[in-house]
């Protein structure tokens, strides 16, 4: 892998997740807030879902004291992570399968002061999620923090979610007419790299195409968590189309 500009992808990773979420760092910007507030500043962090190490970045970045296992299932975008970290004694990479009940078993710490997420589990259909929320009750420590950075729909309020579709895909047309990279667009880039071509395949071999689970409202996601084991829960950020719930064990 010599030679492969690693932080070169990470940087191109960020510019397509940016084109779906502008306000993408705002959003990790208030995880890192509440991760200070609640935990501290030299957490150890479970980055779930991690894919290229996003939140891993910038909490190191933020937290130079913090330590963080990723955990993801995509060969490509751990590929990525693990050649941007390399070296870097505070951060470990596990490949796991968040719908395997013994995933947890492949993590190196048995409890965490904070699970952090973005953008990741609306893969999971709501089955699976409930599921992984009881065991994410048993990942975090008395005291610890769960935060859940994602598309939540109230499908209560129709017309209000209409206009802001149409308002989010109206800038992304004009973005991409632009120049910008979509999710295809950049998967097709790596799948022509030297490096990541293989380990693009072996992802396309395990996901297929890109294929959405549940997006349940934010009301969900607090309920769930409070019956999961979560003593308090609610969101603390939101956008016209995201939210941010943050739960404390």
């Amino acid at each position: 892998m010599t030679g492969t500009d690693w932080a070169d992808w990470q940087r191109s990773w960020d510019r397509q997740q940016e084109w779906y979420m502008p306000d993408r760092e705002e959003r990790f910007g208030v995880m890192l807030d509440m991760v200070e507030a609640l935990v501290g500043p030299e957490p150890r962090v479970l980055d779930l879902a991690c894919g290229t190490g996003s939140i891993t970045s910038r909490l190191l970045q933020r937290f130079p004291g913090a330590t963080s296992t990723g955990v993801d299932l995509d060969p490509a975008l751990l590929a990525i992570a693990e050649g941007s970290f390399a070296g870097d004694e505070r951060v470990t990479f596990v490949a796991a399968d968040l719908k395997d009940p013994a995933w947890a078993a492949s993590l190196p710490h048995e409890t965490y002061d904070a699970v952090l997420t973005a953008t990741a589990l609306h893969w999971l259909h709501s089955g699976p999620l409930t599921a992984l929320y009881g065991q994410l009750a048993g990942l975090v420590r008395d005291g610890g923090v769960f935060m859940n950075a994602d598309h939540m729909i109230d499908e209560s309020t129709p017309r209000i979610n209409a206009a802001e579709r149409a308002r989010r895909h109206a800038r992304m047309d004009r973005e991409k007419a632009a120049g910008v990279l979509d999710w295809a667009d950049w998967w097709a880039l790596a799948a022509k790299d030297p490096v990541l071509a293989e380990p693009t395949a072996r992802r396309f071999e395990i996901y297929g195409e890109h294929a959405d689970g549940d997006t349940p409202s934010a009301g969900w996601h607090v309920d769930t968590l409070r019956a999961a084991g979560f003593a308090e829960a609610r969101p603390v950020w939101a956008s016209p189309s995201d939210v941010l719930v943050l739960a404390v064990r």
